[in-house]
């Protein structure tokens, strides 16, 4: 009879490493600038503000500068807490920030576990 086989570690796709997280927090931040701007291909993709007008706000963004309502922007979090393990401790739980740390954990091959 064959001996069962115990399971491997699975902390390589829970876990960022530290190696990781160091390249992620010298990614450049502006809190006061940056904005997650809604995108029809992408879901939402990453602006700087350059002006503000009442309501409306002008954003630079791939593809180039954008108008948009100020209510339709979202906030980024710090560089910290790229692909963050628990979701709840970011500055800003939004859904862009949320769909962002998901994709960005998907591609490095990292496990979210959500936890009720």
């Amino acid at each position: 009879m064959a001996q069962p086989q115990e399971d491997p570690d699975p902390s390589e796709y829970l876990f960022v490493s530290l190696e990781q997280k160091r390249k992620d927090q010298t990614k450049p931040y502006d809190g006061k600038k940056m904005v997650w701007v809604p995108d029809e291909k992408e879901g939402f993709i990453i602006g700087n503000i350059v002006s503000t007008k009442g309501d409306q706000v002008t954003v630079d963004c791939p593809g180039g500068e954008r108008v948009i309502k100020k209510d339709q922007l979202q906030q980024v979090n710090p560089p910290k807490f790229e692909k963050t393990e628990d979701m709840s401790n970011m500055t800003y739980l939004n859904d862009a920030s949320v769909l962002h740390n998901l994709k960005e954990r998907y591609f490095a091959k990292l496990i979210y576990l959500f936890d009720t």
